[in-house]
């Protein structure tokens, strides 16, 4: 059976952007449209789930079959207009502990259809011995620790640099708030992918994409 990109509409102006976002991922991947009223059920050879991002405190939540779907799913904010003088990069968010397969496969692929650069962003900490010195982290220990974190990295993404050598690749390591990394980086992006556990509800650094990303974000399930 034939996979087509879904978009979900309520026809307020979130939803009408959200259309229009799909039509183009559609166009790129080479699949149908299919755009469903709330609450048609998804078709089972959805390939990507659209729908418009609600900001606004009046607006209802997602609804639970969006949030648990194990379809890849998109949200899109209101672009007011501007989407023309949008950026074609895409921003991947990676745990290098525990990166999320099926997310880094979806970022890479979007950026090989975009013909763009991936900027893939591993937020990491200080390590908890860091609290026991008395004054600031000496550099020599942070460097120690930061190499480490760029070695996995560049361990994560190697098999998916080796599947797509046609996509350029930054690799970011911060020390930030993944969430706080992310936002920054999303009001240059045209997507920005997260990784989400099947059966699990998306976490703190979702929710903060969905209510202040600048961009698409992509949520997709491992």
């Amino acid at each position: 059976m034939e996979q087509v990109i879904v978009a979900r509409t309520d026809r307020s102006t979130g939803s009408r952007d959200a259309v229009e976002w799909a039509s183009r991922e559609a166009l790129l991947r080479g699949l149908p449209l299919c755009v469903l009223h709330d609450p048609q059920p998804d078709p089972a050879e959805a390939k990507l789930v659209v729908l418009g991002m609600h900001r606004a405190a009046s607006q209802p939540p997602l609804p639970a079959s969006v949030r648990t779907s194990i379809t890849p799913v998109v949200l899109v904010p209101a672009e007011d207009g501007q989407s023309f003088s949008r950026p074609s990069g895409v921003v991947l968010g990676v745990d290098a502990h525990d990166p999320a397969s099926a997310a880094i496969d979806f970022a890479f692929d979007s950026a090989r259809l975009r013909g763009t650069r991936l900027h893939v962003v591993h937020a990491w900490e200080l390590p908890p011995r860091a609290a026991e010195f008395p004054f600031a982290v000496p550099e020599q220990d942070r460097a120690t620790w930061e190499d480490h974190e760029v070695q996995l990295l560049a361990d994560a993404l190697r098999p998916w640099r080796s599947k797509y050598p046609e996509v350029p690749v930054l690799e970011d390591v911060v020390l930030f708030p993944p969430a706080e990394a992310l936002l920054h980086h999303s009001a240059n992006a045209a997507l920005v992918v997260v990784g989400a556990r099947v059966g699990a509800e998306w976490g703190d650094v979702t929710r903060a994409l969905l209510r202040d990303a600048m961009c698409p974000v992509a949520v997709v399930r491992w």
